[in-house]
């Protein structure tokens, strides 16, 4: 099998040939056909979360077929294409998963972090955190669901019922959830870094009502705010921008310092509220809705050898929506 492996934080994924992977009891191995280049990628590799398994093989944005399989695995079959997302085991008993909040785990096992991902031809994975995708769509398409598209389903189920939603930081989750709540009857608002006007603009082909800098006043109270963008800043500025009761929601693993703010921006029972990775509920929800919805990703190809210039590019924000590599 052919990788970008990352040898050491910071520094450049290395191309390298390893030994074909047999998967074990309750595995898959999946030949890959495509991976997103999800902003936790570059996360790992910049060293902003703590240290995981190193050398690490990035990637949890797969898509694939299964190429064989492990003893004990009747859920799936040989051919089958799959979907591999960020969370790639949980232990099952400890009182968070024995409670259904398996994204809780005491001793969970995350895809291209602790687990080898999918910057590579071939992956073994969890058979119990591999689904099913059907034959609809084609697989670059369908990569940037696995993890733009689950985080934000699970932001967009935590930030309740309201209409008037405001998305701060309009990349590859936003441009998916954008067309999911349009889908629902609800209101977008984007907001994008200042002088972004590509960005905006691209919000609004996607049928965000307003699009403006993440330095302007929204022009209608929010009912809900998610945070997708990495910025600290962006805190405060969202709590400003939601109506009474209104909630807050920070949809990414890592974002930089949350600076101090008055109290009066909590105040009237507003709620501040974090996602942490996702639940296999919420993979059979999102991707049994992808269908019905109809949505459309904007993807950029990169050949697997071009992870670096993907990431790069990611850094830089020179594409909309999703990066995807193709072995």
């Amino acid at each position: 099998m052919q990788s970008m492996v990352l040898t050491e934080i910071g520094a450049p994924l290395e191309w390298t040939e390893l030994p074909d992977r047999q998967p074990g009891a309750g595995q898959i191995r999946v030949k890959v056909a495509a991976c997103g280049v999800c902003r936790t990628d570059l996360h790992v590799v910049d060293g902003d979360l703590p240290a995981g398994k190193m050398p690490i093989i990035p990637g949890h944005e797969i898509v694939g077929r299964v190429a064989s399989i492990g003893a004990g695995v009747q859920s799936l079959h040989l051919g089958q294409r799959v979907g591999v997302p960020w969370l790639g085991h949980t232990c099952g008993v400890c009182p968070y998963c024995a409670a259904g909040h398996e994204n809780l785990c005491d001793q969970p096992l995350f895809t291209g972090y602790t687990l080898d991902g999918g910057f590579a031809t071939d992956v073994i994975a969890d058979a119990r955190f591999a689904f099913p995708l059907g034959e609809s769509g084609s697989d670059i398409e369908l990569a940037p669901l696995l993890c733009a598209g689950l985080i934000g389903w699970r932001s967009l189920v935590m930030a309740g019922q309201g209409t008037n939603l405001g998305f701060y930081g309009f990349g590859a989750a936003a441009h998916i959830l954008a067309q999911v709540a349009k889908w629902q009857g609800r209101q977008v608002f984007a907001f994008t870094r200042p002088g972004d006007i590509a960005g905006q603009h691209f919000a609004r082909q996607l049928g965000a009502v307003w699009a403006g800098a993440s330095d302007e006043r929204s022009p209608v109270p929010l009912d809900c705010a998610i945070i997708f963008a990495a910025v600290g800043d962006l805190v405060p500025l969202a709590l400003q921008a939601v109506r009474k009761g209104g909630r807050v929601v920070c949809a990414g693993i890592h974002m930089s310092d949350i600076p101090g703010f008055p109290y009066r921006l909590l105040w009237e029972e507003r709620q501040l509220v974090s996602v942490a990775n996702l639940t296999r509920r919420d993979a059979v929800d999102f991707l049994g809705l992808v269908p019905q919805i109809g949505i459309v990703t904007r993807t950029t190809p990169y050949p697997l050898k071009e992870a670096n210039r993907a990431l790069a590019d990611l850094r830089a924000g020179r594409f909309e929506g999703a990066a995807v590599l193709v072995p």
